[in-house]
């Protein structure tokens, strides 16, 4: 079931869930009159079972919507979602839908917060990073009415369209191509883990591809916390002092994989033949590095983009049919990093 056709929840949906009055419920949701804490527990439990969001705007628009579009993403520091973010306003722009973002720094509770105030405002549409939510962020989707395009991933079912990589792929892809350039001790180093979902899967794919050589992981490194160029470079330095003999780091991303770029060759280290590496993202604010990283293009702006023209065609034509599920397909940059056969 998608919100395709879905219709929007109303006062006497959370009524007949909660068993009180719509007067109640309305007292409840707006904080008003004299409620009973059982019988708020109650309202406030059906409504955020049913995914129903209260309406700021009941009232001033006959049609009840206005020409937001939310965008909900993990991180503006993050160079990867100012791309994303290009490719969706450069096709905003063309129509009367204006973007409006939120940031969720990968908590699934502030991601339930930033939701909800989003929904609250009954915008067109929603755009939101990754397949991955709580059941209450699950529940406000798929009860919203509205398009709802999830970005960055197709490793998993949509609750309405997607557009995105297979990360998983990703992974094995870029092992596979690790394999074949002959190295054999190889590590992986990842941050925002295990909070970045599609990093996790990226990792999952890689060691089932070196799994599937007869290659066991040689080491891996996790940070839970941001990624920078200093972070690489500790975690490089880490992880070669615990594994002298390893031949090959694979990064979650470009940024901490330029930073332990910088540290190997400090360190005097043969690139790409003492030690291989390479990162995510393919990120072109790296180009400027002595050499250039191995990494993957996400297909940011693209993605972007086709989601915004869903949403588009979506709010303009909501009977259309269109390729609602769109699965890109990234390259590999072999760079200065990363020996080819």
């Amino acid at each position: 079931m998608t919100p395709k056709n879905a219709r929007p929840l109303t006062l006497r949906d959370v009524s007949e869930a909660s068993g009180v009055s719509e007067m109640t419920v309305s007292r409840v949701l707006r904080n008003r009159g004299d409620v009973s804490d059982a019988t708020r527990e109650k309202v406030l439990q059906a409504a955020k079972s049913l995914g129903y969001v209260p309406n700021k705007i009941a009232g001033a628009l006959a049609s009840q919507r206005v020409n937001l579009v939310a965008v909900i993403i993990p991180s503006l520091s993050n160079m990867v979602f100012p791309e994303v973010m290009t490719g969706i306003s450069r096709v905003l722009e063309e129509t009367d839908l204006q973007p409006v973002v939120g940031v969720t720094d990968y908590l699934p509770e502030k991601e339930e917060k930033v939701l909800y105030e989003m929904l609250s405002w009954r915008p067109s549409g929603v755009i939101i990073a990754g397949l991955e939510h709580s059941d209450a962020s699950q529940a406000m989707l798929r009860a919203s009415g509205i398009p709802v395009v999830e970005i960055m991933d197709t490793d998993g079912i949509p609750v309405d369209a997607m557009v995105g990589i297979s990360h998983r792929r990703a992974g094995r892809e870029m092992a596979e191509a690790i394999i074949k350039a002959g190295y054999r001790r190889i590590g992986f180093l990842g941050t925002k883990m295990p909070l970045d979902h599609r990093a996790r899967k990226r990792f999952e794919g890689f060691a089932q591809a070196l799994a599937k050589a007869g290659i066991e992981m040689a080491d891996q490194e996790f940070y839970s916390g941001g990624s920078a160029l200093a972070k690489g470079r500790e975690m490089t330095q880490t992880m070669l002092e615990r594994t002298p003999d390893l031949d090959f780091l694979y990064y979650s991303n470009d940024m901490i994989g330029a930073g332990g770029l910088l540290y190997l060759i400090e360190k005097g280290y043969d690139i790409p033949g003492q030690m291989g590496l390479a990162g995510f993202n393919g990120v072109e604010l790296l180009h400027g590095l002595p050499r250039q990283l191995a990494t993957m293009d996400a297909c940011r702006a693209e993605v972007g983009r086709r989601a915004a023209e869903i949403l588009v065609e979506r709010t303009q034509n909501p009977d259309a049919e269109i390729d609602d599920k769109v699965i890109l397909t990234p390259t590999i940059s072999y760079g200065d990093t990363l020996r080819r056969d």
